[in-house]
């Protein structure tokens, strides 16, 4: 298949409803590199990456993708590739070193010129306010553990909209308050290693809070843009119909989706099974108003899909979809391999009907509460060198976007499983090979490809897919 004139692209640019936004996602510590340029303070991953066996291959975020000196090539890059929106992230310790005090004005001018050259080049600004890079000094007085956090953490949103505010189309809060709660905090994988299993639940309540501070931030700011948050959702199955099976599913539900949609969107945390009620104590630090804060109104719910998660009771292997965590042998569940599916590089199953289906899950659990829908990441890694002398020719990459931007839109289109769903857009994670967390750079997700020794940039196929699927809807506006 010719990446650049397949027929699928034909077929589903003229499926694209007018206004559906096509955009590329990125974060600030996983391209930036420069951690200690302009005044940068460190963050609680700056701290993490130095731990021996913390990241695979010792791989360093220092440079990533030298983002921070190469904005205007990337952006270029972005202009070719012709996508409507990026999705990037405002790194705190950035803009305000050590999480308190006074904001640094050298910080906030980068992404003043960054968000005045993705205007300049015709593309629709999405700024998320946190992507993981909580800044070190916080992350020592207990990080989002501690209550306090949020609190610094909507001074912070503050300043960012008091200097963004003008221009930034889509604002997004926070990206997946559940990966660092679950990665971060219980598991120990990600920054900042901690090992406290269904102890880390304040993790993701505090986070929540900070969240619905931000809301209130930014609406009192007088932001001109569209708020909203972004959240990883796995649809949940039991590995068998055993009563322990579906326990343990119902369990796990709320631990990587219901209890963050359901504080956001209805204002209230869901019961857990009763045999399991002791693992959610931990979230009963609810102070009164908490959940008025977390469910304020929002413009948009942005959904981050990677894949399906089935569970089987007893513990099991210590393998996690990031990597390997012996923390995980500790609990009283496991997760089951889908045999029948393809994976990725990072071996995740490629599966794009539950993306489907998770859109039909949440209409059907948060009904009118659910607001129009945003996918704000989807994509894959993939094996592929590190050095390269033209295009990769990732047609694996070319076929996972595909399918999964091509079952979102049958799924919400008439007749679909959830065309009561008001999908608004799919952002492609992401747009440069770049700094993959805990899995260093052994995981290429990017559109364009990214040699680290040289920093050269090299467009992929699937880049002139992506590019060839903007152009084709523009084409047939105008038929």
């Amino acid at each position: 298949m010719n990446a650049r004139d397949s027929g699928s692209v034909e077929d589903l640019a003229a499926r694209l409803r007018p206004g559906f936004t096509l955009g590329v996602a990125a974060a600030a510590f996983q391209i930036e590199g420069s951690l200690t340029a302009d005044g940068r303070g460190p963050s609680g991953w700056d701290a993490f990456y130095e731990k021996p066996g913390a990241i695979v291959d010792g791989g360093s975020p220092a440079v990533a993708c030298d983002h921070y000196n190469r904005a205007d090539e990337d952006i270029a890059l972005m202009q070719e590739l012709g996508v409507d929106s990026y999705r990037f992230s405002l790194s705190w310790p950035r803009i305000q070193p050590g999480g308190k005090g006074a904001v640094n004005q050298r910080g906030l001018d980068f992404y003043d010129r960054l968000i005045d050259k993705l205007l300049a080049a015709g593309i629709s600004p999405m700024a998320t306010l946190y992507h993981w890079d909580t800044p070190l000094e916080l992350e020592h007085a207990g990080g989002w553990m501690n209550r306090d956090t949020a609190e610094r953490f909507a001074v912070y949103c503050e300043a960012a909209a008091e200097r963004f505010g003008d221009r930034v189309e889509y604002w997004v809060t926070m990206n997946e308050p559940v990966s660092v709660t679950v990665q971060g905090y219980a598991l120990g994988v990600h920054a900042p290693g901690r090992e406290l299993l269904f102890d880390s639940l304040p993790a993701a309540h505090h986070q929540l809070l900070g969240h619905g501070m931000a809301v209130r931030a930014l609406r009192s700011a007088g932001v001109k843009g569209q708020i909203g948050v972004s959240n990883m959702h796995s649809p949940v199955e039991p590995a068998s119909n055993s009563l322990a099976d579906r326990l343990m599913t119902q369990a796990l539900d709320l631990i990587l989706n219901r209890i963050y949609a359901d504080a956001i969107l209805l204002g209230q945390y869901p019961k857990p099974p009763l045999p399991m009620k002791p693992w959610f104590r931990s979230l009963g630090t609810v102070h009164d108003g908490d959940l008025e804060l977390i469910s304020q109104p929002l413009d948009f719910y942005g959904l981050n899909y990677y894949y399906p998660v089935k569970v089987a009771a007893g513990p099991g292997p210590a393998e996690i979809p990031t990597g390997r965590s012996p923390e995980m042998s500790k609990v009283p569940f496991h997760l089951a391999a889908y045999q029948e599916y393809e994976t990725t590089g990072f071996g995740w199953p490629v599966a794009p009907e539950y993306l489907a289906l998770l859109l039909r899950e949440m209409k059907d659990r948060y009904g009118e509460a659910l607001p129009p829908v945003y996918i704000t990441e989807g994509g894959a890694s993939f094996p592929e060198p590190g050095h390269v002398d033209g295009p990769v020719q990732d047609t694996n990459r070319i076929t996972y976007l595909a399918e999964h931007i091509g079952h979102a839109l049958t799924a919400t289109g008439p007749g679909g499983i959830a065309e009561d769903v008001d999908l608004r857009g799919y952002y492609v994670w992401t747009l440069l090979d770049n700094f993959e967390w805990a899995a260093g750079y052994s995981q290429r997700f990017g559109l364009i490809h990214v040699d680290f020794e040289t920093q050269e940039r090299t467009p992929k196929d699937s880049f002139y897919w992506y590019r060839a699927l903007g152009r084709a809807r523009h084409h047939h506006r105008h038929i």
